[in-house]
């Protein structure tokens, strides 16, 4: 394969992240006059969408507790609202449902969303949540819930579709996405800059600058640039926490039940917001076995073989083979009985769906920073970092802000990612949810 010997700016990875940069960079010099997308290369050692990106389950939301989140997804949803057809993006909106002890943590983030403008709204008090959901669902009947954030923004996308719909845009702005491409290291420059990226077909000397979007293969490319494995965090009271592992695998758990899609449907007829349900209430089977007694949660939304969701993702002891990329999760052998019991403990239109659950194309392996947030920084004078932590899909809109790093702008939404508050002790609030993303 004929590959370019130079490009102003060679970006790596053609998953969600690393074909909004190029896109939205490709509109950036155009505006600005300093050039063109045909300054602007993608490499993938495989092809768009064939990481992470092409199997995620798709859900858009702002549920976030850390305000630096919260304002990032805000620029993350009006990317999505941009385009809805060239995204696949459907704007049903997202339920956030929580337990007594998330109370606070769902009233704060509520109050957030008003300030920013994001259109939300909050229901407090188990009696008023069940007939705020059974205004939605008749069958409503889950237990342990005592508040509601109803978002009115966000939704979810279908993965594939909208990672060929950003390469189609690439492809009107003149980027090249080059497939097959594997990067397998960087040559140095003497002030410490990048002054090629090498690769099996050769070597791209880089005019301008680089970026890495390598989703779960962070800790790989982390390896390449030669940064630490394992790192001491400074807390924000002061304290450090010292030898820490910088990278941790977790697999995602996710499935399906092949059901008529139109099985979940609102009252009225109409496409379902996405439901995320927390609660502490005694989780059991149809059957009438426990499940657990402590604080458990999933989602789950209307895909188009039926209703898709999860519930948290498991820690990977020791490495993982990502070469390929997993097509499915390795999930836990409990968590089929655990979703489809959740799944009816949460709606009657749901009991005894176990008998159609499917393994879905869905979840995979993803790579988390040692706080379980981002990282978008600067790793060189001129190569730029989008490690997102499983963050990833749902957040179309940092290319969006990567891209005017790149021409020379402060993205303030970006900021807080950087990869110093490891070292400042600037760490992003921990929330009361099971989840390590929330």
């Amino acid at each position: 394969m004929e590959i370019p010997k130079r490009s102003g700016y060679v970006v790596v990875g053609a998953g969600i992240h690393g074909l909004s940069t190029a896109f939205h960079l490709a509109q950036e010099l155009e505006a600005r006059g300093l050039g063109s997308g045909a300054d602007v290369v993608v490499l993938d050692k495989a092809g768009p969408g064939a990481g992470a990106s092409g199997i995620a389950c798709g859900v858009v939301r702002n549920n976030y507790f850390q305000p630096a989140m919260s304002e990032l997804m805000q620029a993350c949803v009006e990317v999505w609202e941009s385009d809805p057809a060239a995204y696949a993006y459907n704007p049903v909106g997202y339920i956030a449902l929580g337990a007594a002890v998330q109370e606070d943590d769902l009233t704060a983030t509520y109050e957030r969303q008003e300030r920013i403008g994001y259109r939300s709204e909050l229901i407090v008090g188990a009696a008023e949540v069940d007939r705020h959901m059974r205004s939605l669902f008749p069958d409503w009947r889950a237990k342990g819930v005592t508040i509601c954030l109803h978002e009115h923004q966000g939704g979810f996308a279908f993965n594939m579709d909208s990672v060929h719909g950003l390469y189609g845009k690439c492809k009107e702005k003149g980027v090249s996405v080059l497939s097959g491409i594997e990067v397998t290291g960087f040559r140095d420059a003497s002030d410490g800059t990048i002054s090629a990226v090498e690769t099996s077909h050769g070597a791209i000397e880089v005019g301008e600058q680089v970026v890495i979007a390598p989703g779960p293969w962070a800790k790989h490319f982390w390896a390449l640039l030669g940064l630490p494995e394992r790192i001491d965090i400074r807390t924000p009271s002061g304290d450090v926490v010292r030898d820490q592992p910088m990278w941790t695998y977790w697999n995602l758990q996710e499935g399906e039940i092949t059901v008529d899609p139109l099985v979940f449907s609102t009252a009225d007829g109409g496409a379902p917001p996405v439901i995320h349900l927390d609660t502490d209430a005694p989780l059991y089977t149809d059957e009438g076995k426990l499940i657990t007694d402590e604080l458990w949660g999933i989602y789950f939304k209307r895909d188009r073989h039926g209703v898709q969701g999860g519930a948290s993702p498991l820690v990977v002891e020791g490495d993982v083979e990502l070469d390929p990329y997993p097509q499915t999760t390795d999930v836990d052998p409990g968590f089929p009985d655990m979703w489809c019991a959740a799944l009816s403990h949460a709606m009657s239109r749901f009991e005894g769906c176990r008998a159609h659950y499917k393994q879905a194309r869905s979840g995979g392996v993803g790579a988390f920073t040692a706080d379980n947030f981002p990282v978008f920084d600067y790793l060189r004078p001129n190569l730029y970092a989008i490690l997102d932590s499983n963050h990833g899909y749902k957040m179309i809109g940092v290319g969006r802000e990567v891209a005017k790093v790149l021409v020379g702008e402060h993205s303030a939404l970006l900021y807080p990612f950087r990869y110093e508050r490891f070292q400042t002790g600037d760490l992003h609030p921990v929330s009361s949810s099971p989840y390590p993303w929330s």
